[in-house]
């Protein structure tokens, strides 16, 4: 299990991870101020990595920093190489705070904005082979989860309550129905029909959930953008969750209900963990 990185790029120099600084008056301390990606790197190929910057870029534009969105690949490039995966499978982790002024809420123009980045060997080509158990907990997080900020407290609290029941994940539940979960989309599947919640501001539109969503329709698998009520949930067929890291990973049950018995998860989602593991292998199609 690889916790840290050896090295890490941060303002414009890979550093030792010990020797990486960064203020205490960065506002990504003090107000959990940025932005971030996770992407997966197969082969040496960046998953999906188009995708992944135009999100950046529109978490960018939400929260109104200005950045330079070219001046990360080369960057990403070197980084890489000096950690010798540039060839190899890894995750991608990079940040990007509004940067170091004085803690006042109202931000200032033109600060200069800290971006870090690091990687760590990663193995995904494979199906995620793991039955979840998760459980419904409420979302109290505010209204635009659509940004993919550091601000994670809500997402963290959820996740860590679902762990102290020894579940794997936490499901969001606002307003009666689902909404995703603490760091993952979800799916559920009745009469071999899908529903996901719609990519509005309740959500993170994921990368997996979008290529999902693209499976579903080269497998002639009708998709509904629709919210699904919390007792509606318990009466799916199938359910499942989606993610960089996560994949696609079957929910064999939640709370006290059990989508299915053994190790067997339900044909539909089999059918998309094929499906994703053959377009992870299709370099053409995963830019």
């Amino acid at each position: 299990m690889y916790d840290f990185p050896d090295k890490v790029f941060l303002n414009g120099a890979i550093l030792a991870t010990s020797e990486a600084k960064v203020s205490v008056f960065d506002r990504g301390f003090l107000f959990g101020d940025g932005v971030y990606e996770v992407m997966t790197c197969y082969r040496g190929q960046i998953f999906c990595k188009e995708t992944h910057f135009q999100r950046l870029y529109e978490s960018l534009k939400k929260i109104n920093l200005s950045f330079a969105m070219d001046g990360i690949h080369e960057p990403l490039d070197d980084l890489l190489q000096a950690c010798d995966l540039d060839d190899k499978d890894c995750m991608i982790y990079l940040q990007i705070t509004r940067g170091v002024a004085p803690r006042k809420h109202a931000f200032p123009k033109n600060t200069m904005p800290t971006l870090m980045m690091y990687a760590l060997p990663f193995s995904g080509l494979e199906v995620n082979q793991t039955p979840m158990h998760v459980v419904q907990l409420p979302d109290y997080r505010w209204h635009r989860c659509d940004i993919k900020m550091t601000s994670l407290l809500g997402n963290v609290m959820s996740h860590a309550n679902a762990k102290e029941q020894n579940a794997h994940e936490a499901i969001l539940v606002r307003n009666g129905v689902v909404t995703e979960a603490s760091h993952s989309n979800v799916f559920f599947v009745r009469d071999d029909l899908l529903y996901t919640h719609p990519a509005n501001e309740l959500i993170l539109n994921g990368i997996t959930r979008q290529v999902v969503i693209r499976l579903c329709k080269e497998l002639k698998l009708k998709v509904r953008e629709e919210a699904v009520g919390k007792a509606e949930a318990l009466q799916m067929d199938e359910a499942f969750l989606t993610g960089t890291t996560t994949r696609i990973a079957s929910i064999k049950q939640m709370d006290a209900h059990l989508f299915y018995q053994g190790d067997e998860a339900g044909t539909v989602t089999k059918a998309l963990q094929e499906a994703f593991l053959n377009f992870q292998f299709d370099s053409s199609r995963v830019k």
